[in-house]
Formats: structure tokens, sequence, C-alpha cells
């Protein structure tokens, strides 16, 4: 194959590659999924060189550099930082079998592991940030994210691109297709947030989206993106001097977790969650001392010694 002209920066490697015959060759689902992750990694903005990674002239692209924006993605969450990884390094080891480029900066950085992850969230902690948020017009959007994951133990992503022809605020209920395993749940709406959500619906219900990105772009409003929504959701944090390492991804798992200590059985967490599978539901239970207390309390003060 010839050498492709005017592939100078990364943004040009990428486009050149999405064109390739390598890139064409896989299965469409894999196509959308690497695009994706591509753009996302494109636009993340390298601090020490105040340019985005895309703008990287590749024969400069360098170990420190990568890293910078790896550490970045690591605030959206692991799996996602190492998927982002492997992507560009797919598309980097093309380039380097074409001698468009000769190091490799991107298999030396050093990745984290994906272990499962057991943070949760107190009660109060969601208290707290839910009272920061909604103090201050400008984080309500967030506030009513992480209320709506947390109250319903749902996905951030589904959240975050929760349209309002889903909700019914006069019976206070959602009807939700989960975009992952295309699961159908249908949910109460408390009192407490549905008083937020038509405070919401009063100022953003002329659009699409129930948590849309308060400025639009491009002449439209559009959802936060996933970098978008973890910035954000970090300076609420802050202000409410909550600790750094909980994040939106967690609420899932905590609401699980407080329905398990409820003593919630595990059909009734799977018509929450939307899996139809018990085994799918493991990695979002942590082990608690008021669980545990529970199920000794449930055994009827029995003498076992």
């Amino acid at each position: 194959m010839t050498k492709p002209k005017g592939v100078k920066t990364l943004r040009d490697l990428v486009s050149f590659y999405l064109h390739s015959p390598r890139f064409g060759a896989l299965q469409g689902k894999t196509q959308k999924n690497y695009e994706s992750h591509l753009t996302k990694m494109l636009d993340t903005k390298i601090p020490s060189k105040g340019k985005t990674l895309g703008d990287m002239r590749i024969k400069m692209l360098r170990v420190p550099h990568v890293t910078e924006c790896y550490e970045q993605w690591l605030q959206i969450g692991v799996p996602t930082a190492n998927r982002r990884m492997a992507v560009l390094s797919v598309c980097w080891r093309y380039a380097m079998q074409l001698e468009l480029v000769l190091i490799d900066p991107i298999s030396p950085v050093s990745k984290r592991s994906t272990g499962p992850r057991r943070v949760l969230w107190t009660r109060e902690q969601v208290r707290t940030f839910l009272d920061t948020a909604y103090s201050k017009f400008e984080y309500r959007s967030m506030g009513l994210l992480v209320h709506m994951a947390y109250e319903w133990g749902q996905r951030v992503g589904d959240i975050r691109t929760l349209r309002w022809e889903a909700l019914d605020l006069d019976a206070q209920r959602i009807d939700l297709t989960q975009s992952k395993r295309k699961a159908d749940v249908h949910l109460p709406i408390s009192d407490n947030l549905a008083g937020m959500l038509r405070q919401q619906h009063d100022d953003f219900g002329f659009q699409d989206y129930v948590v849309p990105h308060t400025k639009p772009r491009a002449g439209a409003y559009s959802p936060y993106r996933e970098e978008e929504i973890c910035n954000h959701i970090n300076k609420i944090k802050d202000e409410a001097n909550l600790p750094s390492d909980i994040t939106a991804m967690d609420l899932r798992r905590t609401a699980v977790t407080e329905m398990l200590e409820g003593g919630v059985d595990m059909a009734g967490i799977m018509q929450v969650t939307g899996h139809r599978n018990p085994n799918s539901v493991t990695p979002y239970m942590v082990n608690t001392y008021r669980g545990a207390s529970a199920a000794l309390a449930a055994r009827g003060g029995k003498d076992n010694g």
C-alpha cells in the first residue's frame, strides 16, 4: 500500500484509519463503538500542550501526552479508559505497519486494573450533593441526573440521554428502554423528584432532553457529553466537600446494595435494573455491615451455639 499523503496530526491519522480496508472489515457494531471512542479521544485536551489530542502531530506524540489523556478518561471509569486506550492502540499499530510512525507512545502508558469496583455513596452524601446542586440553577441538570440515577438505579448513560416522552409527570411514572440490553423498565417517580422535574420542564420542556446542556450547541440543545458530566459532578463534589472517589457511575451499585439491605428479593431488583439473569446483578452487589446485620437478625435470635 502506498503511504498516504497529508497525514500529519492524530486527527488525520484517525480519519485515514476510518476509511481504510482494515476498519471496513470490522462488524458494524464494532465500527460504531470505535468511531465513538476515537471521536471523544481526539477532543480530549492535553493540559501541558494547550491543545487537543487530535491536534497533536503524530511524530511529536509521546507517552506523557497520552498519559495526561488517559488520566482524564479514568474519571469516567477504568473500563472506559482502558477501552479507549485499546482502540487508540489498534489505530496506532495500523499506522506503524504502514510506517507512518516509528515509535509507540500508547503501549508504555501504565493502565489501571479493571478489578471489581466496590465504592458506594452514603445517603448523607447523596443528600449533600443534591442540596448543593439544587442550590444553583446552573447545577440543576447535574442534580437531576444524580437524583434520577440514584432513585431509579439506572445507568448514567440512559439518564444522560433521557427524553421527556419517557416521563408521565401526572402519573409520576417513567417507562424507559435501556440502551445496553434494550430492556424495558417501568418505574415510579417520587413526590420530591417529580417536583424537581416539573421545575425542569417549565424551563426546558420546549426541547427533547430532560437534562440537556444548558447552552445550545450548533443551534440545538443536546445531552451533556460523558466527560462534561464527570467535570461538572467533580466541581459540585468539591463545593460540597464530598470525597473525590465517589462517581456518578457508583450510583447504580449504591441503589442495588440499598435494595438488598432493605430485603428486596432478586426478582424485585431485576424489575428495577432490567437484568434478565441474576448472575448479571452480582457485580453490583457489595457486602455491607447493614446488610449482614439484617440477615443475622432475620435468623430470629436462634441459639446456634
